[in-house]
């Protein structure tokens, strides 16, 4: 009982302490400020993607799936964007059969007298098939809906030319959907807001270095160490003080990113996945902070291991959506953002994102705990990182 009373106090005492410092407060109001400025920034993107003098990130999507396309007349087949979609010709006796091995992302078939049926203004048969395992199929969806809606645009401004408007609004025999945002910038504010949800965990390093770092400094550790608590209740006090004011900001964010106009589905998930994800990067904050002499040092740790860590959890997203990769969902990242994006998502998918975030966070904790409580990574002199990492493994002695 005891145990956990000094571990709750240390919880506690941190947080509160945080909380009054005017260092925090200012830090806290520069993040939100940059939030908005990152919304308002990505608002601008947008728009001007959207609009006729916007960006095309077409380039980059060159290949990026297949479709077989079965258009006997060729005139669907001719709008269908060729830098977005590798068009195999069809003549659908295997198409199916292709779509369900994942050989094609689909089949989108047309009625072989499509362009008798149009010129007489009759309906035109189209069918489109996807393989919804893969999770490319947005693009052959979104590029369809495109082709038909162009092709509707064009054909209705040339009837209108030849026929009354009352002809005119019956001739063209196709049907103009809207399917919403661009495929660029699905991907995009997938993306966008996948880094804003984590951008929180990242941004309170310097309260682990500060509390850490700073008792090296201060000379504070001595009293610190004295305390009638272990190591590993001092560190874990003050990393789930930090994990715990993250939890706040997340939340605060999530407000803001909803009430800006994101759609997050599974909201309750998608918040304890990011806070979940929090403690591990606490853990290894805490490693660098132990191991630190000073604040200089340490910011140079922080800078070199977070890069490592946005480079794990974006990858494997971006892998994702490239394509159906099931190792993919290690990376939390991915599991977030196929839940904000309303895609179902099985419990094991879940559980292997979760349980590598388990093992992450206990095995940084227990290195942290094991560097805090040796006297000479604390007070000095302190062995180099070949010698720390040879001693830790047991190769070398102390």
């Amino acid at each position: 009982m005891d145990l956990k009373m000094n571990f709750l106090t240390i919880t506690r005492w941190e947080f509160e302490n945080t909380l009054k410092s005017k260092k925090f407060l200012f830090i806290f109001l520069m993040q939100l400020s940059i939030l908005f400025l990152l919304i308002v920034f990505f608002n601008s993107f947008a728009a001007n993607m959207e609009s006729e003098e916007g960006i095309s990130l077409t380039p980059s999507l060159v290949d990026f799936t297949k479709l077989d396309v079965d258009d006997q007349g060729g005139l669907f087949k001719k709008y269908i964007n060729p830098e977005i979609i590798n068009i195999i010709t069809s003549n659908g006796n295997n198409s199916l059969s292709r779509t369900e091995k994942g050989e094609t992302g689909g089949w989108f078939k047309v009625a072989p007298d499509s362009i008798k049926r149009i010129q007489k203004g009759e309906v035109v048969d189209i069918v489109l098939y996807l393989d919804y395992s893969d999770p490319r199929r947005s693009v052959i969806r979104d590029e369809v809906n495109t082709t038909i809606s162009s092709m509707s645009a064009v054909l209705t401004k040339e009837y209108l030319k030849s026929a009354d408007n009352l002809n005119a609004g019956n001739t063209t025999g196709l049907t103009e959907e809207k399917t919403g945002e661009s495929l660029p910038l699905q991907l995009i504010r997938k993306v966008m807001l996948s880094v804003l949800l984590f951008l929180p965990l990242f941004l309170f390093g310097n309260i682990i270095i500060d509390s850490v770092v700073g008792e090296k400094e201060r000379k504070t550790g001595e009293i610190l160490v004295a305390m009638p608590i272990s190591t590993g209740e001092i560190l874990l006090g003050k990393g789930l003080a930090v994990v715990a004011i993250s939890a706040l900001q997340v939340v605060m964010w999530i407000i803001v990113l909803i009430g800006a106009g994101f759609t997050i589905h599974n909201v309750i998930l998608v918040y304890l996945m990011v806070v979940f994800t929090g403690i591990p990067i606490v853990g290894l904050t805490s490693i660098i902070a132990a191991y630190s002499k000073n604040y200089k040092e340490a910011g140079i740790g922080i800078s070199a291991a977070y890069i490592i860590v946005v480079g794990f959890l974006i990858v494997p997203a971006l892998t994702y959506i490239s394509r159906n990769s099931y190792s993919s969902n290690i990376s939390p990242m991915t599991v977030v953002m196929r839940l904000f994006a309303g895609e179902p998502v099985t419990l094991l998918e879940i559980l292997m994102s979760v349980i590598f975030i388990i093992i992450m966070s206990v095995v940084t904790f227990k290195i942290a705990t094991y560097l805090f409580g040796r006297d000479d990574i604390l007070f000095g002199p302190r062995p180099g990182p070949i010698k720390l990492i040879l001693q830790i493994f047991h190769i070398k002695k102390r």
